[in-house]
């Protein structure tokens, strides 16, 4: 769909399109100004008002992390002027260019430096603007507070609303624009504040729960007792007692919806639905072996380096082997997951906190037998995802039901929805062996996984509503580049990875935090100590010893002294129940490093794990608001802390069976601990992620400095009082045998 407001006029809307509000009608007139979405044009990106102010407008969104600030940030810099000056769109597909989902911590390294270019490209084109009607040369002007102005300070000035009209800049955006130099910046580097966090704090942000349009009904869709379960009838008789409740069944599918929520709800739960007896599920505890035993869909071989194989064959070299295991794991948002959808028969709107409104656009135009530019997405703020939650689903619920009614329709999960029913992120299972450490040196390494097949370039996960329905979608297990960090980040001689694809998940999977690169450093880290342990070595300094990254070793050496870290091997001779660890990752080997050094108590006789401390290291390249950026890192901290110690959804052969807080525990505040961050900027590298870079190591340095405080190893997340005390009585088994 094309936006067809004038500019001027699209401008004073701008306070009312961030919270998503809908558009006002175009007149005859305005309908010939169209606003373009085209990436590579710089209209795409930026416009200009007559008094200064500029509308950036953003195809990724802002998840919490920050992204309200920073690319407003980046793009002020650019053009010379503050960032109060600045209005920031995002995730509209009528008015955003599409930048591609907000996931893989692209945000700012790829939507950010993209609308950086395109400031930069406006700069430029305001200059010589400029510099024509002064009739002097370019390079004598810069813009200064929003004026152009020449750079001794002499002279003439002029406003950049002076300089563009009512078409735009009609401008191909220059990926070749200079930047400005890192050394001249005023604007980023900068603390400022977050603008959505006052609002937010005094309730008075709108979040996609809070969206209401006029006329419209609220919908509850009837999940089955069984994943894939058929629906073989309905009894609507006890409905009668309620009062403008529709029911809508296709196929599969069935909701129903009201005029008020609680009317919606209990209809719902009024409303008999007899179900096929279906149990399609091999239940939590047999995934770990069913992950061995197939089926498979093929192998890769990721990582080949020397000949692993030959070394690790050496019948003189005593191999050490592990097994490590990841379970699948809910995204356990807060809030359950909200979505409005007006569906009318030639077009829709659709608001929804989804992380990638351009990427769904398709699947929700096929849902509804649309062309796609005729299916608006909007976004609006959710509870927060970091991967695919509900809320993609919940926008295709309310868009089914709203197609069926002809009426705006709003609908609204239940935390029981949301765990029972929100993708998952999938299991992964890892088997390492190594030579042993001699000298600080490692032979051969081999990680072989069993990982559910990722399939690239669907335009979704497979939504729930389509599927019940009957509808036709593209089909995948769309989980994220779930091989990366397998091999370890040291100068090993000789490295295999191989991935053995399993041909389905245990659960409908999704990309979650760090998809797979958390799991893969948990035991990839977790086994490089296994081998510092055995050849009782410590494990800080072997890792410096054998990594040839000068901002690797930078990260590392900052993390452990933040701890003050006292080098000796593990564990710890003297220890009274504390122990401390460290794990690495350059996430992807290609963007973001992070150290973590923590600190935590075991208590022996229940197995409990307090942790005490943690410090990271971190390096994202040029920081543009180191504020932002360390919330974004201490928020994955105490999420990976969660994931680690407490987190696995657990389900039977028929649906999952943690459908609350109880039997889905996250960690509580109660179980913080003391969190330091240290964040090294380097302002003349490119910006990278900071969404999950800082969460990948949290795992392995937990379980690295269990081992120091205890001795016990433990290979399986969540790392539970129970398994710990498993653990303990191995090596205690262990100790026994000499």
């Amino acid at each position: 769909m094309t936006a067809v407001l004038s500019r001027r006029d699209l401008l004073r809307a701008g306070g009312a399109l961030v919270v998503g509000f809908a558009l006002p009608r175009p007149s005859p007139a305005q309908a010939a100004m169209a606003k373009t979405v085209d990436a590579t044009e710089l209209d795409g990106f930026l416009a200009i008002s007559p008094d200064g102010s500029v509308t950036v407008y953003c195809g990724k969104v802002d998840l919490g992390q920050g992204l309200r600030i920073a690319i407003p940030q980046m793009a002020a810099e650019e053009l010379g002027l503050g960032v109060e000056r600045i209005t920031l769109i995002e995730g509209d597909t009528a008015l955003t260019p599409d930048q591609g989902p907000t996931a893989g911590s692209t945000g700012i390294a790829k939507g950010g430096v993209q609308i950086r270019q395109a400031a930069a490209t406006a700069r430029q084109a305001l200059i010589r603007l400029a510099a024509a009607r002064f009739d002097v040369p370019e390079d004598g002007l810069d813009i200064v507070d929003g004026d152009v102005r020449s750079l001794s300070g002499e002279g003439p000035s002029l406003g950049i609303g002076d300089l563009v009209g009512e078409h735009g800049f009609g401008l191909k955006l220059d990926p070749k624009a200079p930047l400005r130099s890192p050394a001249s910046y005023k604007v980023v580097g900068k603390p400022l504040p977050r603008p959505d966090v006052p609002a937010k704090v005094t309730g008075r942000h709108t979040y996609v729960h809070d969206f209401r349009l006029p006329g419209m009904l609220h919908g509850k869709v009837i999940r089955p007792p069984a994943v894939g379960a058929s629906l073989l009838g309905v009894d609507e008789s006890a409905l009668k007692a309620f009062k403008g409740v529709r029911i809508v069944r296709i196929k599969d599918f069935l909701g129903v919806v009201a005029a008020s929520e609680w009317d919606a709800l209990r209809a719902a739960d009024a409303l008999k639905a007899t179900w096929s007896q279906t149990e399609n599920l091999i239940g939590h505890e047999a995934v770990r072996d069913a992950m061995k035993a197939g089926p498979f869909v093929g192998e890769d071989i990721v990582v080949s380096k020397g000949d692993a194989a030959t070394a690790l064959a050496d019948p003189d070299v005593a191999v050490l082997k592990a097994e490590y295991y990841w379970p699948v794991q809910s995204h356990a948002s807060m809030g359950p997951s909200c979505a409005v959808a007006d569906v009318k028969s030639d077009s829709a709107t659709l608001w929804t906190a989804s992380q990638a409104t351009h990427r769904f656009r398709p699947a929700y135009a096929a849902m509804l037998g649309l062309p796609v530019d005729m299916v608006r997405l909007i976004y609006l703020d959710g509870s927060g995802c970091y991967g695919m939650n509900g809320h993609d689903d919940a926008c295709a619920d309310a868009a089914l039901l709203s197609k069926a009614v002809g009426k705006p329709v709003r609908v609204q999960w239940s935390r029981e929805d949301e765990l029972g029913w929100d993708p998952k992120g999938p299991p992964q299972l890892l088997a390492l062996e190594a030579t042993p450490m001699e000298g600080g040196v490692v032979a051969g390494w081999r990680t072989e996984m069993w990982l559910p097949k990722a399939t690239a370039g669907l335009p979704n996960v497979p939504l729930l509503a389509a599927q019940a329905a009957g509808i036709d979608q593209p089909m995948g297990l769309v989980t994220g580049l779930i091989t990366q960090n397998g091999d370890p980040p040291y100068g090993v001689a000789a490295v295999q990875v191989k991935v053995n694809w399993l041909a389905d998940a245990p659960l409908r999977p999704s990309n979650i935090r760090a998809p797979g690169k958390i799991a893969n450093s948990f035991a990839v880290e977790g086994f490089f100590d296994e081998l510092c342990n055995q050849a009782k070595v410590d494990g800080l300094i072997t890792r410096l010893q054998m990594l040839k990254d000068l901002r690797g070793i930078i990260v590392l050496s900052r993390a452990a002294s933040l701890i003050g870290w006292k080098p000796r091997p593990s564990p710890n001779p003297e220890s009274d129940g504390v122990g401390r660890g460290v794990a690495y990752v350059h996430y992807k080997h290609s963007e973001t490093y992070v150290a973590v050094a923590m600190e935590v108590s075991v208590d022996r006789d229940s197995g409990k794990v307090a942790v005490r401390r943690v410090a990271c290291a971190h390096d994202c390249g040029l920081v543009i608001n180191p504020d932002a950026l360390r919330l974004q890192i201490e928020g994955a901290i105490i999420q990976t802390l969660s994931r680690t110690l407490l987190e696995e959804v657990t389900f039977d052969t028929k649906a999952v069976t943690s459908t609350d807080w109880a039997s889905y525990p996250i960690l509580g505040f109660a179980d913080i601990p003391d969190i330091t961050v240290d964040l090294i900027n380097q302002p003349n590298q490119p910006p990278m992620g900071g969404g999950e870079a800082a969460a990948t190591p949290i795992p392995a340095a937990l379980a690295n400095a269990i081992f120091d405080a205890c001795g016990a190893r433990v290979r399986t997340v969540p790392i539970t009082p129970e398994r710990v005390k498993a653990a303990l009585a191995e090596a205690d088994a262990k100790d026994k045998l000499g």
